[in-house]
């Protein structure tokens, strides 16, 4: 029987897409999936004001199918956020150059890590990742429009035969703008003890014990010593490294009432720290001293500032899970949907060591701050 398909793609390029690409991008993300379709907004906020690359590959003038990266400065990670061929030309090995050039274009970008979300009845284009050395490690629930679950997948650009990282906190993602100290005491918790519930309920818990009632102009944000308290509390020893002495986070905030309240609360953390024994250091914990702890099974929970990612002048806490000679794995309880981030971008996150150190800093005075839980000595 003749195959009445288009002749195969001999002759294609691909190139950056542009916004005179949308009409037919649009096109093929309709033939190509039935749920969690682009929208037109989506592609223009992307194609030019979004940190991404988006490689179209044509023909004779016709477009055929793309590939969208998802790019963050302060970061070796990149997401394969969507790849899509026209139906009418698969099986020709479209699909194979568009995930080529997509991690040549995230490599140039200076990304090492590429990551991805696939349906698990995807099998082709699992073949496809693993036939080009992508690693299964993880899957999200409920992930699609339609409930179905995602596989996640990782590879590593431009460097073979890398010792894997036993990054081994469980990832939680915040469920409000305001509570990533308490998302990030519940990841170290559950993994200090896993019958540890990771539940929005749990989380809110730990923020009204932690929370200085008010930080800057929002909601409360939490305090390290809160925090060490949370956690002693539920059996976990804490040891809090912290370089001001002073109260924190007042600089920001113009309400005398607010400071009342921020300072009446510290006060009351720091006299409970100092009656619970748990140890404080006026000084900053160095990355060597970090990493150190981490290897040793104790788990640091780093404040750092939102600025350089968001540009946002914020303070947020993080995981710091696991490091190498280059990175330091982190797990960012924000996910910032109105950036197309997902949980999969935020956990385990590959932040250059030097970048870690410039990011883990707040405010005018360069505050660093940490609080390392791990288990009490038997």
């Amino acid at each position: 029987m003749p195959d009445d398909r288009p002749a195969a793609p001999t002759a294609e390029t691909i190139r950056l897409a542009t916004s005179d690409d949308v009409p037919r991008l649009l096109e093929i993300e309709s033939r190509a999936f039935d749920h969690d379709r682009l929208s037109r907004r989506s592609f223009l906020h992307l194609l030019t004001r979004g940190h991404a690359v988006c490689l179209a590959a044509e023909a004779g003038g016709q477009l055929l199918g793309y590939a969208l990266v998802l790019l963050r400065r302060t970061t070796a990670l990149a997401r394969l956020y969507s790849l899509a061929v026209d139906p009418e030309i698969r099986g020709r090995g479209l699909g194979a150059r568009l995930l080529e050039a997509a991690e040549r274009a995230a490599h140039d970008e200076g990304a090492l890590f590429l990551r991805l979300e696939v349906r698990p009845d995807n099998a082709k284009a699992i073949a496809l990742y693993e036939s080009r050395g992508y690693r299964h490690f993880g899957r999200y629930l409920d992930f699609y429009e339609d409930h179905a679950d995602a596989l996640r997948f990782e590879k590593r650009l431009g460097v073979e035969d890398q010792p894997q990282i036993d990054l081994h906190v469980p990832y939680y993602a915040q469920t409000t703008n305001f509570t990533c100290g308490a998302a990030t005491l519940l990841m170290a918790l559950k993994t200090l003890d896993p019958e540890t519930e990771l539940s929005r309920a749990r989380e809110l818990r730990l923020w009204r014990e932690a929370t200085t009632i008010y930080m800057t102009s929002g909601h409360g944000g939490c305090d390290p010593y809160g925090m060490a308290l949370a956690a002693h509390d539920r059996g976990v020893r804490a040891r809090i490294f912290v370089s001001d002495e002073s109260l924190l986070f007042l600089d920001g905030v113009r309400s005398p009432d607010k400071k009342a309240v921020m300072t009446v609360v510290q006060e009351d953390f720091r006299t409970r720290c100092a009656r619970r024994r748990i140890e404080v250091e006026h000084r900053a914990l160095g990355l060597p001293e970090m990493c150190a702890l981490i290897g040793e099974g104790a788990i640091p929970i780093v404040l750092i500032s939102l600025f350089r990612g968001y540009g946002e002048k914020n303070p947020h806490w993080v995981v710091a899970n696991g490091f190498d000679e280059r990175f330091i794995y982190v797990h960012d309880p924000w996910v910032a949907v109105t950036e197309m981030e997902s949980a999969s971008t935020k956990a385990n996150l590959p932040i250059p060591r030097r970048e870690f150190e410039r990011m883990a800093r707040y405010g005018r005075t360069q505050l660093r701050a940490a609080v390392v839980l791990s288990r009490k000595a038997q």
